[in-house]
């Protein structure tokens, strides 16, 4: 009796331990905090607690925006102003602003901080490089901000053009590295390629890249010859199959129209709506979520998606009414993206499937955008090539178009194993 008891009792502690394994194998593809025994530091905290050394005795620039804090949500900004050991003497805003107070594309002035009394030179105005006047009294540039994840985010060329000019000036640059908010495992989508390169996508990296802004900077800096004198302070504690919501980070607003990680799950792919004359949700609670126009039938559109049976996304119907940007003040029908098992979605494809669904649907209705001086489409921009609005109008199915970037993916992922910081 004993030894069935015995028997019994070791047959479900190893089941019990097998449950616990496989929960914990699992836990970073769902969402949770970072198991509390895990130390996690950002690079802004790294940097003060244990390399103030690359500041010491230097007057420091700093690229920053609200996502610039550290884990008790303090500015850096006040960071580095309030700490003896660091001379703070001129601030730089991106796109939005330092304060994000910017809509996107919006013209942002110089100014002066108000609780600083700094210098804040825009890098979203007449220049996107700073300048070597803007750069007249630093030593070194410090940049600090969080990343979205996709190749369309301008905040890492904000970088890469800093980058640039702390060469041409010859003083250094310091990356403070923050964590890919979608994780850093999927990769996904066509590499740009060089016809295509602007602002919302200057190098040849595909559109969900999988890569911290850190890692990002060393593959800039020596795979496209910036050349600059570059330290990334890593962070301590992030792993690679960790989404935002993996870490104890309180999610900041990187931009006005990017509210939560919910946002930028979908971003990557739902971001190709803004080549075309559909909303893509701007002027709503759910930009990027939200996807519609009024002459379209969104039980219809939903229906048509989901028979799809695409992995780890479904798709409701919904209306809406912008209060900015397409279809302003326009009742607006269509469909809103909902993620149900992130591990399987995939972002890019799913975006391309919406595109090319409501392309068929509505041949006399939608339109891509209308190319700009140099003749090039922004939906072209937007993917990084032209054969995939081709591919669209030819009828060609999203599996065809795949097959077509598949070699350049490919190719991208031998280069970027390179700058991997973290294994």
């Amino acid at each position: 009796m004993r030894k069935w008891l015995t028997g019994i009792l070791i047959f479900l502690l190893a089941c019990s331990s097998i449950t616990a394994a496989m929960a914990d194998n699992d836990s970073y593809s769902k969402r949770g905090t970072l198991k509390k025994h895990t130390k996690f530091r950002l690079g802004v905290e790294v940097l003060l607690q244990d390399k103030l050394n690359l500041l010491k005795g230097k007057r420091v620039g700093l690229i920053t925006n609200p996502t610039g804090v550290d884990q008790k949500l303090t500015s850096i900004v006040d960071l580095f102003w309030k700490n003896p050991n660091v001379n703070l003497t001129a601030l730089y805003g991106p796109e939005h602003g330092v304060r994000g107070s910017a809509q996107a594309g919006d013209y942002v002035e110089y100014y002066t901080d108000e609780k600083t009394g700094l210098p804040v030179y825009s890098l979203y105005g007449k220049t996107k490089k700073p300048t070597s006047e803007m750069l007249k009294n630093v030593d070194v540039l410090v940049f600090d901000i969080q990343d979205a994840g996709a190749r369309y985010y301008t905040y890492i060329y904000t970088m890469a053009l800093a980058m640039e000019a702390a060469k041409e000036n010859h003083i250094p640059i310091i990356v403070l590295d923050r964590p890919n908010p979608l994780g850093g495992e999927k990769v996904e989508g066509p590499v740009l390629e060089e016809k295509y390169s602007s602002f919302i996508g200057e190098y040849a990296i595909p559109v969900r890249h999988g890569m911290t802004v850190g890692e990002l900077a060393d593959l800039f800096n020596k795979e496209f010859g910036i050349g600059a004198d570059l330290t990334v302070v890593k962070m301590e504690g992030w792993k690679r199959e960790m989404y935002y919501d993996n870490t104890p980070l309180q999610w900041v607003l990187p931009s006005p129209n990017m509210p939560t990680l919910d946002t930028a799950e979908v971003y990557p792919g739902a971001a190709l709506i803004e080549g075309t004359n559909i909303s893509e949700g701007r002027g709503t609670t759910k930009p990027f979520e939200l996807i519609g126009a009024p002459f379209i039938d969104g039980d219809k559109l939903a229906d048509t998606l989901n028979a799809l049976d695409l992995p780890g996304v479904e798709f409701r119907s919904a209306s809406f009414i912008p209060t900015f940007s397409k279809h302003v003040n326009l009742l607006t029908h269509g469909i809103q993206i909902h993620v149900t098992d992130r591990r399987y979605y995939k972002s890019f494809e799913t975006g391309l499937q919406i595109v090319k669904t409501i392309h068929d649907m509505y041949p006399g209705q939608f339109a891509f955008r209308t190319p700009a001086a140099n003749n090039i489409s922004y939906f072209d921009n937007l993917t990084g090539s032209g054969l995939i609005r081709k591919g669209i109008e030819e009828g060609k199915t999203v599996a065809e178009m795949k097959a077509e970037w598949q070699g350049g993916l490919d190719n991208f992922m031998k280069i970027r194993k390179k700058y991997l910081l973290y294994k």
